[in-house]
């Protein structure tokens, strides 16, 4: 059922992209000039194929940052990389599997929650192309960026088209609003996060008491990656009316979710089998929940607090004598956080089937969090 459902969702979103990027209207990408597709009508027609569908198609159709689970002889349904939706697995949770009862009364529910799938999705490539222009990163697990490949200006203006295509294509206003949300949420807690480049934020985090730094990191994660959990299966419950209960539940497994997340992606930078070449380059800003943790030891002879970035920050942090400690305290923190997150969810799970649906959405990160803590007490980090 995950891999049907997965399955389901890469239609819908192939269907989206043609409907988005005018296929089949008479016009092309200069992609299709190979495909024998027909040229383009006007100088108009070619600008759009170049400057709007080419980007919009490269956007929604790059895997890059949707991880998948690898092939294996366990997965459901053989060897194709997996990539299950956490909106599906709320549909499954709260109106059952097929043949089961109630299945003909779900079915305006999987109509709505069909579309809201594909607005997760499209929102969260908006995001990937807006914040790889704000970070300025020129790759994204080894694909150039969208601005790499089609200019700042135009990347720019593809994922803000994009957030309105799929604010439209969810058509239900409760997923509508739920949505404006999700987007409202991540957008403050990039400006938090982008703010910790400044000199100002940074004397500040260097003045804080731990305790307030740790708030800080807290709130802001859970807004800029917390949500990345939380959008999707917001989404999906409003559009099934899940009692109130139960949503709070909801909202802070995800919430403990994206801290987890969040914390596995501050320590893979100190460990190169997780980072690889990207290992020791997050020193421009203090976002890292390791840099926050080691504040209180902070040289006092830098001259001015916000100093302490690029290779000054670099030189502090990776020669602390409590870095290891500290990498293996938060990443015990980040397999707690996902065991709890776990277990709240299974306790609203409707039936074995949608725990197991669930385990297999969530492990496609959730084992990494494990194997990285495994890691580190294995003394095979860098920072070990």
């Amino acid at each position: 059922m995950v891999r049907s459902d997965a399955a389901l969702l890469e239609d819908d979103l192939a269907v989206f992209l043609a409907s988005l990027t005018g296929a089949g209207k008479g016009t092309r990408t200069e992609a299709g000039a190979e495909s024998g597709e027909s040229a383009p009508a006007s100088v108009y027609e070619a600008v759009l194929g170049r400057s709007l569908y080419a980007p919009v198609a490269d956007a929604v159709g790059s895997k890059v940052g949707q991880q998948a689970l690898a092939p294996t002889a366990a997965a459901p349904a053989g060897r194709a990389p997996l990539r299950p939706s956490m909106v599906f697995w709320a549909y499954r949770n709260y109106r059952g599997f097929p043949g089961g009862a109630g299945e003909e009364a779900a079915a305006a529910d999987l109509a709505a929650v069909r579309r809201a799938a594909v607005a997760v999705r499209v929102l969260l490539k908006a995001a990937v192309a807006l914040d790889d222009i704000q970070d300025g990163s020129g790759l994204r697990y080894g694909e150039p960026a969208l601005h790499a490949t089609h200019g700042i200006p135009l990347a720019l203006n593809t994922g803000s088209l994009l957030i309105t295509a799929a604010l439209e294509h969810a058509a239900e206003p409760a997923v509508v609003r739920s949505l404006l949300r999700s987007v409202g949420r991540g957008l403050t807690g990039q400006a938090v996060d982008v703010s910790t480049r400044t000199a100002l934020t940074r004397a500040e985090l260097v003045a804080a008491p731990r305790a307030e730094r740790v708030a800080f990191w807290e709130s802001m994660a859970a807004l800029k990656t917390g949500t990345l959990f939380w959008m999707p299966l917001d989404a999906a419950v409003a559009a099934l009316g899940v009692v109130e209960d139960e949503r709070r539940v909801l909202d802070g497994a995800m919430r403990d979710l994206g801290l987890a997340s969040q914390l596995f992606n501050d320590l893979t930078d100190f460990v190169p089998e997780f980072a690889g070449r990207a290992a020791h380059e997050d020193f421009g800003q203090l976002s890292n929940r390791v840099f926050l943790e080691l504040l209180d030891s902070a040289p006092s002879g830098q001259g001015a607090p916000g100093e302490l970035v690029g290779a000054r920050l670099k030189e502090f942090v990776l020669g602390h004598p409590d870095l290891r400690e500290t990498l293996l305290r938060l990443a015990a923190e980040a397999v707690e956080l996902k065991r709890a997150a776990m277990e709240a969810v299974r306790g609203v799970c409707r039936s074995e089937r949608s725990a197991r649906y669930f385990d297999v959405t969530i492990e496609r990160k959730g084992h990494l969090i494990d194997r990285l803590h495994a890691t580190l007490l294995k003394g095979e980090g860098e920072g070990a």
